[in-house]
């Protein structure tokens, strides 16, 4: 018996229900787009030519590479030693990993406030051998520290679960034909974790341009990123148009990127093959 039709008779409501509550609104923003303050594409020309906006789009940029190189590196270094520690330390690890996921990045962000304040712990102990304390407040290093610790997670849990696959015997053979340790990893284990690795880093890219209360809240008004800026166009000085062309902007990056990782999975298949 064919059960695609009763499976896809489960699926259309879903679908209908998305296209409403996703799709419509959507095509509210884009409407608004290219009719407020009137109809044309006047509103994408001058976002195209505005050079403030400019900076906001390159520093946005600058910020999330950063936050998603350091969340890979720190996330695949406790991957890696999750993945290598015994069953109870896999449990403690795994507690302390999953635990910020449960806190609000509310919270998150007003402690990595308190923490890196000028009278904070971190300059504090920076004053106490001598050295000046550091800007680390309304910077761009207290966003990336603040974004960075938010990410971790996302980024250990899916290199975690590229690491789960791999054949630990692949390893041992590699040890047995006489490579060394740091041979093994760079040579066997690396590149069978770099799907994991790009997954991580495509997600953490994805989700850091749309990056909102952590910026506003670390940057204090100094760094101002995407999400912050077409907040500002929309809520404070109600200029809709150029709120909703960033806002779609923002979301066909968004969209280009997901495009080109699954685009190169593809030609990684289709080389590999």
């Amino acid at each position: 018996m064919n059960d695609q039709p009763r499976y896809a008779a489960l699926v259309v409501p879903i679908i209908i229900l998305l296209g409403v509550v996703y799709l419509v609104p959507l095509f509210g923003v884009l409407t608004i787009s290219v009719t407020e303050p009137q109809l044309g594409l006047g509103n994408y020309q001058k976002v195209l030519q505005n050079v403030a906006i400019g900076k906001v789009a390159l520093t946005t940029l600058r910020i999330c590479l950063l936050t998603t190189i350091i969340s890979i590196v720190i996330g695949y270094i406790l991957a890696y030693a999750y993945n290598n520690a015994s069953q109870g330390s896999q449990r403690l690890m795994m507690l302390f990993i999953v635990v910020p996921l449960w806190t609000s990045v509310l919270i998150r962000t007003f402690a990595w406030l308190m923490i890196l304040g000028d009278n904070g712990p971190v300059n504090s102990a920076i004053q106490a051998l001598g050295f000046s304390p550091l800007a680390m407040m309304h910077s761009e290093i207290g966003v990336i520290i603040g974004m960075a610790h938010y990410m971790v997670p996302y980024a250990a849990l899916t290199i975690l679960a590229g690491m789960a696959g791999i054949d630990e015997r692949l390893m041992m053979a590699s040890r047995g034909l006489g490579a060394g340790p740091v041979y093994t990893f760079l040579k066997v284990y690396l590149p069978l974790t770099l799907p994991g690795v790009f997954a991580g880093t495509v997600l953490v890219l994805v989700l850091a341009l749309g990056f909102y209360v952590t910026p506003i809240i670390l940057g204090g008004g100094r760094v101002v990123m995407i999400g912050e800026y077409i907040s500002t166009q929309i809520l404070l000085i109600s200029r809709w148009g150029i709120g909703s062309v960033l806002a779609m902007l923002l979301m066909l990056t968004v969209l280009v990127t997901i495009a080109l990782a699954a685009r190169a999975v593809d030609l990684r298949r289709i080389f590999s093959a």
